[in-house]
């Protein structure tokens, strides 16, 4: 049988191919650049968007994914063939170049803020600088992988402003802060786009919280961050393992569910709305009261349909009028041995409606706790933070000047010029971004500023491997 050689079958090498991992008109611009061009240095930024502050993470995750491996031949020869054939110009001179001076390390320097940082937008996140001439357009040619930064950065501001939120409520109403990182449980992972998004989005929202459902997420987190185990779940009942048992015997379908699972300590989630939610609450708090008492362990009812705000209520007020509930320290109401899960309709604006109405009726946040789904994963886009890499400098020859973008028609998209660094204040912890100077030796320290970017790739080599407990500490220093 003869083999196949078509370079585009197999779809894992091209998808591993940092060549190809561009926009298609990419491949031209090494033709459309001033001839004498030497150097080109290029940044990140989230320009406003939602939130006023990002918390920068995911860049880590790219770097070991896309840059610590080399260009290789077989990949020079599949991309030259692609562009050929797609109608664009292709490089082969230069990427042969890289492999032939570089080893096939691509000899750009990637600065950025230590992740798990929280910075206010309009700042520079990240720089990228390339000071080879033959290859000096590599500065912008990877600006289509390393712009996917925003989706991390996107997921991880979003939920830490969720904690910031749900950490608010807890003061509040509450006697109990350590169960704050598990208030938030991943339920994305069927609602994205891919696998490679649930891993992506999935491990941004732990920086935050501690719950997941999002296998890939978690693994993501273990794996590019050196961690452990950075999540934990709780065996739940979805629709199918309840309507599987017909609804004359919905019933029996709860009472296993405490059976198998109902342990000292342990928490037992039981989708509770197949059918009809209140003769179901019912049930619980009548037929199946005492076997969740003689369980020990803690019943979480899950109402999965309705209005949330309404719901949730409701939900609660039949759970205390047969469980009773406890006052605590903070005058709240909180729910004894059962405790409410509520994962449809989840995100930013229902939460806080949901936690304010519970406060106004009493009862504590400890509760409830809120499965999110898409609007977790998948409802942001680049525009939610508004993110953009631009090139801010070039060299000429021997001298470096300033590059920008200024459309007259949107003040908006005004870009930064020069070469870029940010700077943290070391006794307020405030940022602003400033242009390097000329001579500059690789770090920079003005008065009461120091140096906030650090270099964390140079030509193949990854100089910083963080751990996420580190990130999460980071992050959670900044909450308030």
């Amino acid at each position: 049988m003869q083999s196949d050689t078509n370079p585009f079958h197999d779809m894992a090498s091209i998808l591993s191919n940092p060549i190809l991992n561009t926009d298609s008109y990419k491949a031209s611009h090494y033709l459309q650049y001033p001839p004498e061009a030497s150097a080109m240095f290029s940044y990140i930024e989230s320009r406003g968007g939602r939130y006023d502050r990002t918390l920068f993470f995911g860049l880590q995750m790219l770097i070991k994914e896309y840059l610590c491996r080399p260009i290789t031949p077989a990949m020079i020869d599949q991309a030259k063939a692609f562009f050929t054939a797609h109608g664009e110009p292709f490089n082969e001179a230069g990427w042969r170049y890289i492999v032939e001076h570089h080893n096939g390390y691509l000899p750009v320097r990637i600065r950025a803020v230590p992740e798990g940082s929280v910075v206010p937008t309009h700042n520079v996140l990240v720089t990228v600088e390339c000071d080879d001439p033959e290859v000096f357009w590599l500065a912008s040619y990877l600006e289509t992988m390393l712009l996917r930064v925003w989706y991390p950065i996107t997921v991880a501001t979003q939920s830490w402003h969720l904690r910031n939120t749900i950490r608010a409520y807890l003061e509040k109403s509450s006697d109990d802060l350590t169960q704050l990182p598990f208030k938030l449980h991943d339920f994305g992972a069927r609602g994205v786009s891919s696998a490679e998004s649930a891993a992506i989005g999935g491990s941004a929202h732990l920086v935050s919280f501690m719950g997941s459902d999002t296998v890939l997420g978690v693994v993501a987190a273990n794996h590019y961050y050196n961690e452990p185990m950075a999540a934990f779940s709780v065996p739940a009942a979805e629709h199918s393992t309840i309507t599987s048992w017909g609804r004359e015997r919905e019933t029996d379908a709860f009472r296993n569910m405490i059976a198998k699972f109902g342990k000292p300590g342990a928490i037992v989630s039981v989708v509770s709305d197949s059918y009809d939610l209140f003769a179901a609450l019912e049930v619980w708090g009548t037929t199946l009261k005492q076997a969740v008492l003689d369980s020990g362990g803690t019943l979480v009812i899950r109402p999965d349909s309705g209005d949330p705000l309404t719901i949730v209520l409701q939900t609660m007020r039949a759970l205390e009028a047969s469980f009773g509930s406890t006052v605590n320290g903070k005058g709240r109401r909180v729910l004894n041995n059962v405790r409410v899960i509520q994962g449809d309709g989840v995100n930013p604006e229902s939460i806080e409606a949901i936690l304010a109405a519970m406060d106004e009726a009493g009862f504590a946040a400890d509760n409830i706790v809120f499965g999110m789904g898409g609007a977790l994963l998948q409802q942001i886009n680049r525009d939610t933070q508004r993110f953009a890499m631009k090139c801010s400098a070039i060299r000429l020859g021997d001298e470096w000047h300033d590059v920008r973008k200024d459309p007259v028609t949107d003040a908006g998209k005004r870009s930064m010029k020069g070469r870029l660094t940010l700077l943290v204040n070391r006794h307020t912890g405030e940022y602003r971004t400033v242009t390097l100077p000329v001579a500059w030796d690789g770090r920079t320290v003005e008065g009461d500023w120091d140096e906030a970017l650090v270099t964390v790739f140079d030509s193949g080599k990854l100089l910083v491997d963080a751990a996420f407990s580190e990130i999460r500490k980071r992050a959670h220093a900044a909450e308030g």
